[in-house]
């Protein structure tokens, strides 16, 4: 094959070299083949953004489009990122939720599907941890500290040692040290919505968030016209606004997530204005007690007693999505994570090619959810007091573990499940 194999300077030297008489065939040779290799990588390309492309293996419905986002060198990129916001800001609390099995990533907004991706997780020789987790930190342009200074951009850190949601090659199968590597256009795009405290739960099987009622679930102590509730209800609508500006505007030196709701109204003339904090409650089946986190911090523990001690409860997720009946009440939605699950090599899970596959998640029951509930007793000032705090975005994890070491300064509680 003529000049195939050859750079186009050793295809000019050849051919210059070459009679006169078969110069010009030689040269147009030469010309035809360099201009085929050239369609050829322009095709390759065209196809690998299409590969990338939203449609076919992403979906971001209604008003939540993915961003247009243009490749430049580095200082370029870093204005264009500012210059990047979502149209519509989240209508509640967000949820990431990661499906190993699946290699699959699914956002929920208040408690409905928005938007899904593949992902690519960790090998069989580094796992990606499964179990409850949340935002601690997010940087544009990031690199390991572990892995060679591997980029890591639009990082979004779920523990301090390492784990982390970052843009990233994603080949449709296992392939990180333990982080979720997203597509990139789809980790931009996640990157401006979420917030400190966006709550991340990895499990092995597809799972999501199912609305539940129950007697024993915490209700609003505020009472509709007081200023509390008047705070709390514009705290929770001021969700959407604090993602849109905190998910977009921090960089390295994050700021604290919702912590930092400001709700003039509620404040005495002349005094500071008063912030709406959610809360963070934990039972643990394993030492038998109820922790409650605020902003990253703790504020204080009981002990509970548990209905057949021995029995697990499983992993239950609840939030609290908005209040309802005028503050008298509170929605919440539960995802439970299955403890047990079938073991699949690294080979199978290649097989599956789940990021092809655009299925509809079949609805949860919250029966054990429910169940689970039924057997935690909780002394009744203690119910009083988180009943006080509860606002839109607050959460109570129930478990059979306790909270992983990771659980710590600057973190919400961590619970890993394997």
């Amino acid at each position: 094959m003529l000049c195939a194999e050859e750079t186009p300077k050793q295809c000019r030297e050849r051919t210059m070299s070459a009679p006169l008489s078969g110069r010009i065939n030689v040269g147009s040779i030469c010309a035809i083949t360099m201009a085929i290799f050239a369609i050829f990588m322009l095709s390759a390309g065209i196809a690998h953004a299409q590969f990338l492309s939203w449609p076919q293996y992403t979906f971001w419905p209604g008003h939540y489009a993915p961003f247009k986002h243009k490749h430049h060198h580095r200082q370029k990129n870093h204005e264009s990122a500012k210059n990047a916001r979502p149209e519509d800001a989240p209508k509640g609390p967000l949820q990431i939720i990661i499906s190993v099995a699946d290699q699959r990533v699914s956002l929920f907004d208040n408690g409905a599907l928005i938007a899904r991706s593949s992902v690519s997780t960790g090998t069989q020789g580094h796992p990606t941890p499964l179990g409850v987790f949340s935002v601690i930190s997010k940087q544009r342009w990031h690199r390991s500290n572990i892995y060679s200074a591997a980029p890591m951009p639009y990082m979004q850190r779920i523990t301090w040692s390492g784990i982390a949601l970052h843009a990233g090659v994603v080949p449709g199968h296992p392939a990180s040290h333990g982080c979720i590597r997203l597509k990139n256009d789809f980790a931009i795009r996640l990157w401006h919505l979420t917030k400190r405290g966006t709550r991340v739960i990895i499990a092995h099987d597809d799972v999501q968030p199912v609305e539940i009622t129950n007697p024993h679930l915490f209700k609003p102590k505020a009472v509709s016209g007081s200023p509390e509730f008047q705070a709390a209800t514009v705290a929770g609508k001021s969700i959407s606004t604090a993602a849109a500006t905190h998910g977009s505007l921090v960089s390295n030196a994050e700021t604290p997530e919702a912590t930092s709701l400001q709700v003039p109204s509620s404040a005495p003339a002349g005094g500071a204005p008063k912030k709406m904090v959610p809360i963070s409650v934990f039972v643990s089946r394993k030492l038998s007690k109820l922790f409650v986190r605020q902003g990253f911090s703790p504020l204080f523990d009981v002990a509970v007693k548990i209905e057949n001690p021995e029995e697990p409860l499983g992993t239950h997720v609840f939030t609290a999505m908005e209040f309802q009946s005028e503050g008298a009440a509170i929605r919440w939605t539960v995802v439970s994570i299955p403890d047990e699950f079938p073991r699949v090599s690294e080979g199978a899970t290649k097989e599956r090619e789940a990021p092809a596959k655009q299925t509809a998640l079949s609805v949860p029951s919250p029966d054990k959810a429910n169940a689970a509930l039924n057997r935690i007793e909780i002394p009744q000032d203690t119910v009083e007091r988180i009943s006080e705090l509860l606002t839109p975005a607050s959460s109570l994890i129930i478990s059979d573990n306790g909270f992983s070491h990771e659980t710590g300064k600057d973190t919400d509680f961590i619970v890993v499940t394997h």
